[in-house]
């Protein structure tokens, strides 16, 4: 482990003891000859998401630079790797290197990401709430290998699993209290022990789809950490490293190398380990930051491949304890060649995908964005494209099934869209979980209760154009155990097509099979009856985008506050 100042007070023990003996003091030549620290680099990324391809708009720059893609990535860790001694080199990663991914790497269950990691030599990565969304026999696939047990071998050739190592020390099948993955490894380099604890994010059974995590339970993160940094000491390992998926958020001010008041899950977490874990490599909310909290270096390099976290750890040779910890995160520029491995494999999967890809579904009239309007100081408000795809859910189910009003998640949607043509693919970005629609039965009550439950989760649900109601910035939140006690919605104010909501009237109203089994907080939403389950919510999009074209961003009026809808 790494305290600051410990080298020194060491250094002055062993003067007293040497004056004890009568010895005379150590000469300059006898301490250089004292044994080197190994040097050990670690390169680190996070929520990669299967962005083989560098992606599109504001998610292909950070820090004012274009950046992203597995060509590109590959090429700058082969640098880095260069710059560094290679055989000191590890290569890690803190989760949801899969799922939420574009179609190129989603068409084939995320197997050319695994292929495109694998060879670009990731050693290690912590599974991440997104590597569960087809659930644990899937993940146990994507590691071992073998062919979809539906879709067979997609491509055409045989998947091999993966080259790297998946870590979760938290996952653990409920029926036998054993971890699901192997909960940590011990990479040696020159003789020192450096161990890898990998940690899921605790919260994944409340957003991945029940399906997802059945027969699964998650611990604590830093209670297992330390239990098992314990295990890895007794092991003889003092260089604790922790592949964390969970994170925090700095500053808008703060660069990708800076930690401006720093907030989120990850300060309590890393504040609670063991003093001997002396790195945490964090994730999930991807941000940037590179961190010493509570004496620990803890980093995040964003998303989906657009930086890479440089770690230089200098590791005692006797003791195999961390001396010192420093990171750099990099930007993954575009100016650099592409790697032709990676080049290859992209085609290949494009060659196999074909026209599909290509297709038009579509026409914007304006780029139409994913970002939340501020209400009342908060990014809790509506969104542009949020909006469109409630609406296109609404248009799915009113006729068939007579929904009044459709809501849709915000982790749900996850990109924007540019102006001009929509392909497939594109839309296939936006939407890419394949959760079915399901409407459902709710009291006017429960529909109040669901719209509470926002304040609590910190979560909005966008709602189709149908819906409006009016949010009271000085009204109560309500609790996990009693969300709607709140009084942030103001009764009376909730419409659904102009007319008042009664509260003890039935009302269909339409969202997705993850919400509809409580995803993302919304317990109220599992009190919903005679629940019918449609199509696929891609389907309903495209299906929307093509019947409406050419597509504006709607006006974002659904749900106002008492300082625009003043109290009657």
């Amino acid at each position: 482990m790494f305290i600051p100042g410990m080298r020194r007070a060491a250094v002055g023990l062993t003067a007293l003891a040497v004056a004890a003996l009568g010895a005379v003091a150590t000469s300059p030549e006898q301490a250089d000859a004292r044994p080197k620290p190994v040097d050990v680099t670690l390169l680190a990324l996070n929520d990669f998401h299967g962005n083989l391809e560098p992606p599109s708009g504001s998610s292909g720059t950070i820090a004012g630079q274009p950046a992203g893609g597995v060509e590109f990535l590959a090429t700058h860790l082969a640098e880095l790797r260069a710059a560094a001694k290679k055989k000191n080199t590890i290569t890690v990663a803190a989760g949801d290197l899969i799922g939420a991914s574009p179609l190129l790497s989603a068409a084939f269950h995320d197997e050319p990401t695994i292929e495109a990691l694998s060879m670009a030599g990731l050693d290690y990565a912590s599974v991440g709430n997104h590597e569960f969304d087809e659930g644990a026999a899937e993940l146990l696939r994507i590691q071992n290998g073998g062919c979809h047990p539906v879709d067979g071998c997609v491509d055409g050739t045989p998947y091999r699993g993966a080259g790297f190592q998946y870590l979760s020390a938290n996952a653990f099948k409920t029926a036998t209290g054993k971890p699901l993955m192997a909960p940590y490894a011990i990479h040696k380099v020159q003789g020192v022990k450096v161990g890898f604890i990998g940690m899921t994010l605790e919260g994944t059974p409340q957003i991945v789809s029940q399906q997802g995590v059945a027969g699964l339970s998650f611990a604590d993160e830093a209670d297992t950490a330390n239990r098992y940094a314990r295990e890895l000491r007794r092991k003889g390992v003092q260089a604790i490293v922790v592949l964390l998926h969970e994170g925090g958020t700095q500053a808008a001010t703060g660069g990708i190398n800076d930690c401006v008041g720093m907030t989120g899950p990850i300060v309590d977490i890393t504040n609670r380990m063991d003093p001997s874990i002396d790195v945490v490599v964090s994730g999930h909310t991807h941000q940037a930051y590179n961190c010493d909290i509570n004496g620990k270096l803890v980093t995040s390099a964003s998303s989906f491949g657009r930086l890479v976290t440089d770690i230089d750890l200098k590791i005692d040779r006797r003791s195999g304890d961390v001396l010192s910890a420093a990171a750099n995160n990099v930007v993954v520029t575009r100016d650099v060649a592409k790697d032709p491995r990676q080049t290859a494999l992209i085609n290949r999967y494009k060659t196999v995908l074909g026209p599909v890809a290509g297709r038009q579904v579509g026409v914007t009239s304006q780029a139409i964005t994913r970002s939340q309007e501020a209400l009342f100081g908060t990014s809790l408000g509506e969104s542009p494209l949020g909006n469109l795809i409630a609406d296109a859910q609404l248009a799915a189910t009113d006729n068939e099934q007579n929904a009044v009003a459709a809501f849709m998640n915000p982790g749900g949607v996850r990109a924007d869209l540019d102006a001009g043509p929509v392909t497939y693919e594109e839309a296939f970005t936006v939407q890419p979980f394949a959760n079915n629609l399901v409407t459902l039965d709710l009291t006017g009550a429960q529909l109040y209760c669901v719209l509470e439950q926002q304040f609590v989760t910190g979560r909005t649900l966008y709602p189709s154009a149908t819906v409006g109601y009016v949010v009271d910035p000085n009204g109560t939140t309500g609790t996990v155990a009693e969300p709607c006690a709140g009084t942030r919605v103001v009764r009376g104010s909730l419409t659904l097509g102009g007319t008042a909501v009664d509260t003890a009237a039935t009302y269909r109203v339409t969202v997705n099979n993850f919400l509809a089994g409580g995803g993302d907080g919304f317990s109220a939403l599992t009190g919903g009856t005679n629940l019918v389950t449609g199509q696929i919510d891609l389907d309903a999009f495209v299906a929307y985008l093509t019947a409406q074209s050419p597509v504006s961003a709607p006006t974002l009026d659904r749900i106002r506050t008492t300082a625009e809808v003043p109290a009657a």
